[in-house]
């Protein structure tokens, strides 16, 4: 999953890039005797009158867009329809700071467009709008239309229809069911007044002044809080993003478990982050929850801890290294063995070449001292210059940290970016040919992504083998709230090639050793349940020990009010079966408004 900060960089309002859906053009204008907005949203996504003019449509302004690149206003009438699959709410893009205010009645002469945010190939619906319009304001401060109620009563359990075969699985063209289909249900409110209360909020606000609130704060609750994803038919109908129309400054600094005391309300729009998004022009009351980050226990004299932690982009120039190290030591309790993910090189983005991280790790390190971690030593291999992906320029890579006063790291040479790691048999053990070393480099599956780091160390006499690996990520794949159901994902196809990489590797070690101790982990970028999971895991060589948790408790991320796993450990069977393992997700960001990374660490403690 790219992260929260780079996958938004530049994009501070609704639907920041738009692409035009064509349509049959209607050269005779609608007049508005006969057409009213209920007749412009029609009954399924995209409207009946697109391309066509149409003249003098009434309504009230419900809320105004002064700023971004999307400006304009929502437009509601008065005197709805009966029919609840037609929305009674338009946007009108004037591009410009409309001239008009909450309450105008006025007419709008003008095309009805669909504009797909983030541009027709990222899969997203589309928003009907009204564009290059003439407005006429008829009287001023009135009464605007009561907020249709979106509540746990309204919003059905069902998430989506399953799209039409004959347009690509597009759900476009199918006759909108608001009381059986959660995305029916939104569409159908497209443009209105709309109102939450007291929501819980489910995903904390983020640096774009945003975050997401659940209506069903039972739906697959957190103990936290939060709303857990556990499967690619539990989407989750009650999350609902909040932004607001209103300053910047005055919008809430939330974490999940806090609450929108009151009514949240305003009209319902679309965007590219997150799909249907509550612009809101009256803003609950902030309730915190008390939610505090969480503390592992430190692992006993006979207890290997080994944890993976993606510090997100970290290089020299960065402000959090101390608060990095105070959570290795105080909330993780200093882990034995550290992987890693996203540090970057000396210079971070600078791309001139530099690909050695020596500062960076030796910086973090001296951090953790300073909080009173012990003096980790460490092991890596510096990529090929931008070769291995992340922030363009940046070179990250995967990194051991390892406490010697617990654990020895076996080195034997031979390992370099470009050379594979292989396994022998010595004794009737195995051994890798190069410690720390690179798992088949070469193959098309690691393009332009992280390579896999294995290393052996020893810990009270026992051989643990570790491969640390940072997947590719899901950046371009289809959102939940895509016009295509079920939405593709289409970066699976290199996860899955590189899943079947590294469980290669792990079978030839255990075919070795049946018995041998093999730790797989990382950001793994995908799911537990999911097939790149299913493949790591194989025929038994691997499991993925966040299943030892109780579902509610799975989950190292929070993606657009999901609380998801992206970051595994998976151990071989002698692990699993014989070590009293014992697994901790120690949530310290995913959570929180100031994290400091979006990935909480994952923490696996056993006996060897």
């Amino acid at each position: 999953m790219p992260s929260k900060r780079t996958a938004r960089i530049g994009a501070l309002t609704v639907a920041a890039v738009c692409s035009t859906i064509s349509a049959v053009v209607l050269t005779t204008p609608a007049h508005a005797d006969t057409v009213h907005i209920h007749d412009i949203q029609g009954t399924t996504r995209t409207s009946p009158l697109a391309g066509a003019k149409v003249t003098d449509v009434a309504g009230i302004v419900t809320g105004v867009r002064t700023y971004g690149s999307s400006k304009g206003f929502w437009l509601q009438d008065s005197a709805p329809d009966a029919d609840p699959a037609t929305s009674e709410g338009v946007f009108v893009f004037t591009s410009s700071a409309p001239k008009v205010a909450v309450g105008d009645s006025v007419t709008v002469t003008g095309t009805v467009s669909e504009y797909v945010p983030g541009g027709a190939s990222s899969g997203n619906q589309s928003v009907t709008e009204i564009t290059k319009p003439t407005v006429t304001v008829v009287s001023s401060g009135n009464a605007v239309p009561a907020a249709t109620v979106v509540d746990a009563r309204s919003v059905p359990n069902a998430y989506a229809p399953a799209g039409d075969t004959a347009a690509s699985g597009s759900v476009n063209g199918l006759t909108l069911e608001p009381a059986k289909y959660a995305l029916d249900y939104y569409e159908s409110l497209e443009g209105m007044n709309v109102q939450v209360a007291d929501a819980r909020v489910v995903t904390a606000t983020d640096p774009y002044t945003e975050l997401w609130v659940t209506v069903k704060p039972r739906e697959h609750a957190t103990h936290r809080g939060g709303t857990v994803y556990g499967s690619y038919t539990s989407q989750n109908t009650g999350r609902i993003q909040i932004q607001s129309l209103g300053a910047t400054a005055d919008f809430p600094t939330a974490n999940v478990g806090d609450k929108l005391g009151g009514t949240t309300a305003g009209p319902l729009d679309y965007n590219q982050f997150g799909g249907y998004t509550l612009v809101a022009n009256q803003l609950g009351t902030l309730e915190k929850g008390g939610l505090e980050r969480e503390t592992t226990r430190k692992q006993s004299h006979g207890e290997l801890a080994v944890a993976t932690y993606n510090v997100e982009n970290l290089d020299p120039g960065d402000a959090t290294f101390d608060a990095h190290a105070s959570a290795i030591v105080n909330n993780l309790k200093s882990p034995d063995i550290v992987s890693l993910e996203e540090i970057q090189d000396n210079n971070g983005a600078t791309d001139d070449g530099t690909v050695s991280a020596d500062q960076t790790v030796r910086k973090l390190i001296d951090a953790i001292v300073a909080a009173g971690g012990p003096a980790y030593d460490w092991r890596s291999i510096d990529p090929v210059n931008d070769q291995d992906g992340g922030e363009p320029g940046g070179n990250i890579r995967q990194v051991f940290l390892f406490n010697p006063e617990r654990v020895s790291f076996t080195d034997r040479a031979g390992g370099d970016s470009t050379t594979a790691v292989g396994v022998t048999k010595v004794h009737g053990k195995a051994q890798l040919t190069a410690s720390p070393g690179r798992i088949d480099p070469a193959n098309e599956a690691w393009k332009s992504s992280r390579k896999p780091l294995a290393g052996e160390f020893v810990f009270r006499g026992h051989t643990v083998f570790v491969i640390a690996n940072h997947l590719n990520s899901k950046g371009g794949d289809q959102g939940l709230t895509s016009q295509f159901q079920p939405p593709a994902r289409s970066s699976e196809v290199q996860r899955h090639a590189q899943a079947t990489a590294v469980n290669a590797f792990v079978d030839e070690i255990l075919k070795s050793q049946k018995n041998a101790d093999v730790i797989t982990l990382g950001d793994i970028n995908d799911f537990e349940f999911s097939d790149t999971a299913k493949i790591l895991e194989g025929d038994g060589e691997l499991w993925s020990a966040i299943k030892s948790l109780p579902k509610s408790e799975r989950y190292t991320y929070d993606y657009q009010g999901n609380a998801q796993v992206l970051d595994q450990i998976l151990v071989s069977p002698s692990i699993r079966k014989d070590c009293g393992l014992e697994y901790d997700s120690v949530h310290i960001n995913s959570e929180f408004s100031d994290q400091i990374s979006d990935h909480d660490p994952q923490v696996l403690r056993f006996r060897p």
